[in-house]
């Protein structure tokens, strides 16, 4: 492996470690060898000085065992119930297999809106830096047994990339079925490659990943290429590996060549210009020309109302919004200091007319650069 692949592994101080449905259920429920391995290797980890933090699935698939059903329900209040059966197995086999080796679990769920609002973003990372601090592992899962479909991460690999995020880790740790991305689906096709490094996530990368869920989950490969692209682009690795590999973790965090490393952007963002570009939901677009896209990518400019020419969408002051160009090439994404209502009846003015318009001018800017990111190319 690379020195600098190999640095990330044993420089990083704090860890998220994502575990996936294929490898914590079996037929029969839950795969309590995998939940005793895997956490008996994070308590290895503790011990010499790191900080875990762990997103599990598996709820979802415990549950449905629990129940006696032969497969996930598609109907929500069914899939909410079984959750809430699965959720109480799976921290209790949690609970007992870290209590092992001395270690104390907290069992968190979340939903989007959790991490969408500011105040709960923040109060949900003050939580878990006090759980580290008390050198207790916290165990962080959606919560199905309240979701609907707008407040829904989507899955939990996209969780775990918003967790990583909101707790500035060191890396990502993606433990699935699979050793890692391939180039082709290696369960219906033998001659698949393993990738062992993704250098830059491109198209063809996206096109290698399957995105065919198991059985008992929600995500495939295309779901964990998606949550790389956001802590690469943010400066932080991602790992793939087989989470069924004999102390694949040990192995990771050794240096070990295992599954599929994803090299980080060299400029890490910082933790606010994350939430905004990765965290938060567009609520609607903002259209500009030539001269202000210019501005804001090349001139590190914020976004005034002169340069808007249209408005899609309705949204309130302070909402994320998308800022295009006219032939619809996404720029970046940035919070709003005027209402849809009155973006509207401002564009295309100077910023000195705002208060004629308006009758009040609280700002010159409609996107101040503060709160403004743009775009990162792949």
């Amino acid at each position: 492996m690379d020195n600098n692949l190999k640095l990330n592994y044993l420089s990083t101080k704090r860890a998220v470690i994502k575990v996936g449905s294929g490898v914590l259920t079996k037929d029969d429920g839950l795969n309590l060898r995998a939940v005793k391995s895997i956490s008996r290797q994070i308590c290895r980890l503790i011990d010499r000085g790191l900080e875990i933090i762990l997103v599990s699935s598996g709820a979802m698939a415990s549950g449905v065992r629990k129940v006696g059903l032969s497969k996930r329900p598609n109907e929500i209040p069914k899939q909410q119930a079984v959750a809430a059966v699965g959720q109480a197995g799976l921290i209790m086999e949690y609970e007992k297999a870290f209590a092992r080796h001395k270690k104390k679990v907290a069992q968190i769920l979340l939903t989007s809106d959790d991490l969408n609002n500011r105040t709960r973003y923040l109060n949900a990372r003050n939580t878990l830096c006090t759980l580290l601090s008390w050198h207790i592992v916290p165990i962080i899962n959606e919560n199905d047994t309240v979701i609907v479909e707008e407040i829904k991460f989507g899955d939990n690999d996209i969780l775990a990339a918003m967790i990583t995020l909101l707790m500035d880790a060191d890396i990502l740790i993606n433990l699935t079925d699979i050793d890692g991305l391939y180039t082709k689906d290696p369960r219906t096709n033998e001659d698949a490659e393993l990738i062992p490094v993704v250098t830059t996530i491109k198209k063809d990368i996206e096109r290698f990943a399957s995105d065919i869920p198991g059985a008992l989950g929600t995500g495939g490969m295309l779901s964990k290429i998606i949550a790389a692209k956001k802590v690469t682009a943010a400066g932080i690795p991602m790992v793939i590996a087989k989470g069924e590999k004999p102390d694949i973790l040990i192995k990771l965090f050794s240096g070990e060549k295992n599954g599929t490393f994803f090299v980080p952007k060299k400029k890490k963002l910082k933790s606010r210009k994350c939430w905004i570009a990765f965290t938060l939901k567009p609520k609607g677009v903002i259209r500009i020309d030539d001269g202000a896209a210019d501005a804001i990518l090349n001139k590190g400019k914020s976004m005034l109302p002169s340069g808007i020419v249209n408005v899609e969408g309705e949204f309130s002051i302070g909402a994320p919004v998308e800022f295009r160009k006219e032939d619809d090439e996404t720029l970046g994404t940035g919070l709003v200091n005027y209402s849809s209502v009155d973006i509207r009846k401002i564009m295309g003015l100077r910023s000195s007319q705002i208060k004629d318009r308006l009758g009040h001018k609280p700002y010159d800017e409609v996107i101040h650069r503060d709160n403004l990111v743009i775009k990162i190319e792949d």
